[in-house]
């Protein structure tokens, strides 16, 4: 018999609905971070064109890769995942970014994109933490680490 006050994963349903709205947040700002470096690579220009044109698909992938995963978690929360760019534009704290081609300003749009993505995240990783949520909580933890470090790598990058 199914415990009427817990969803399939065991988390209370209130829990992983507010998971999942943070999480949704957290989706849509990945939407537009990911399509700002989509821009990026395909327009950058000048010094750094090379490094930059690879490291900005590189950083794409990536990103692709993590609103899936986001997406699936959502799902498995057992809620349903934003999917129209009306609802990112609508949610997103990421600006988009156009008309963007040089380095400088690419990269910076870049770390400031990541620096609100991680301030989501933390917020997550707290809350998935009190409620016991471990899947969350590992995806968070491995998003933090790596964008913690690209951050760095970046700045590094325009000094």
């Amino acid at each position: 018999m199914k415990n009427t006050n817990t969803q399939s994963i065991g988390l209370k349903p209130e829990r992983a609905t507010e998971l999942a709205l943070k999480l949704n947040e957290l989706l849509a700002n990945y939407s537009v971070h990911y399509q700002n470096l989509r821009g990026f690579h395909w327009n950058i220009k000048g010094t750094g064109f090379f490094e930059l044109h690879a490291k900005f698909e590189d950083m794409y992938l990536i990103a692709n890769e993590a609103i899936d995963e986001i997406a699936e978690r959502i799902l498995t929360l057992e809620h349903t995942p934003l999917h129209s760019y009306a609802d990112y534009l609508e949610r997103s704290e990421v600006t988009v970014a156009k008309e963007l081609v040089t380095s400088r300003d690419t990269v910076g749009a870049t770390i400031q994109g990541l620096q609100t993505l991680l301030s989501h995240e933390r917020v997550i990783l707290e809350l998935s933490g009190k409620v016991g949520d471990e899947g969350t909580n590992a995806l968070m933890s491995d998003y933090i680490r790596a964008q913690e470090k690209l951050c760095w790598m970046l700045k590094a990058y325009l000094s």
